[in-house]
């Protein structure tokens, strides 16, 4: 019997090495080798395709090495994001199996503003929030301060301490920026001054959550307590040495209990698969609300996922290869080799 051929997709660097958001953008290219590696250990013939803006070459490459599955971690492209969700729905038009939640979900989770509401409509609480498509910004009805984010981007893009804004002028200055930077639209939402965490979860084989992190923001950090671009990617700096993230985070088991709860409806209702992030700040009362859900969120050896993993003593390569096994057996004609559920690191 032939080793199942898994296609290790990830997307090609569009953005030079010394452009500002570029981190973010490059460091797929390891985690994809990495992966690689690790699913050529677990028996599989595992190989690298690194698309780029034309997704004729998908179809090409999909046609030409035949893959039984594809290991998705193209995150879409600098220029437009919604490629992400595009390349998902190519898969599912060719009926071939993939890692990960489907278009569907990615196109939600894309538009920051289109989740929020689903999550309104489901009765979950998110913060209060407008957006903006064009300039000059309406007044704002949302008491400040707020943060302004671009509504189609993650991985902290965007963001950075001029993001939280006190009044109009302000208001104005940044949804200019952003548009101007990041395009159409910009979302404004109420910026809450409490505790940040995340659930990280899986489906291995039913839905449950990892023990959720927090977001420290230590005594000397200089401004706002928000998760910045430079705080995730740039490892020199104050605002990442000052911001590290706790996990398992030191949390009640009533607070636990109820974001985990919230993150794995949330997952539901955008019909996640396989994996995602929710994240989320914590009013000064207490009550949770979810910021936003990342269904394809960074899994890359000592990224977050694997931080949660850790501590339940799990390990990343033992996820990766669960992954493309799962992936496999959505095919009932294309086996599924290694089989069995996410087991513990070995001592």
């Amino acid at each position: 019997m032939s080793r199942p051929h898994i296609l290790v997709m990830y997307n090609h660097p569009t953005l030079s090495e010394d452009h500002p958001d570029a981190l973010a953008e490059h460091s797929v290219i390891d985690h994809a080798r990495h992966v690689q590696d690790v699913l050529s250990a677990a028996g599989y013939r595992a190989s690298l395709f690194s698309l780029r803006e034309d997704p004729q070459m998908l179809v090409a490459e999909l046609r030409r090495s035949r893959p039984d599955a594809v290991f998705n971690l193209y995150e879409g492209s600098y220029l437009n994001g919604e490629t992400e969700a595009f390349v998902a729905g190519i898969m599912e038009w060719l009926r071939l199996p993939f890692t990960g939640s489907s278009f569907q979900s990615l196109s939600l989770a894309l538009s920051k503003h289109l989740t929020k509401q689903l999550l309104m409509g489901a009765g979950l609480p998110t913060p209060e929030f407008m957006i903006v498509r064009d300039m000059p910004a309406p007044r704002c009805t949302i008491p400040w301060p707020v943060i302004v984010k671009p509504a189609r981007f993650d991985a902290s893009v965007g963001l950075d301490q001029g993001s939280v804004v006190t009044n109009q002028r302000q208001l104005q200055d940044r949804v200019a920026r952003v548009l101007e930077e990041y395009g159409s639209p910009a979302l404004v939402e109420e910026f809450i001054d409490g505790r940040e965490f995340n659930v990280a979860l899986m489906e291995d084989p039913e839905l449950r959550p990892l023990p959720p992190a927090e977001i420290v923001f230590e005594d000397g950090y200089d401004g706002w307590p928000i998760l910045t671009y430079a705080a995730k990617w740039h490892t020199d700096t104050d605002e990442c040495r000052l911001s590290p993230p706790r996990c398992p985070a030191e949390i009640s088991t009533r607070l636990q209990e109820k974001i985990e709860d919230l993150a794995m409806r949330a997952f539901r209702l955008l019909g996640c698969r396989d994996y995602a992030r929710v994240d989320f700040r914590v009013r000064p009362s207490g009550k949770p609300m979810i910021l936003e859900v990342n269904p394809n969120p960074d899994i890359s050896t000592g990224a977050g996922f694997d931080r949660c993993l850790q501590t339940l003593g799990l390990n990343i390569a033992d996820f990766y290869v669960s992954l493309a096994r799962r992936a496999l057996e959505r095919d009932p004609g294309r086996t599924a080799v290694p089989s069995g559920n996410l087991v513990a690191m070995s001592s």
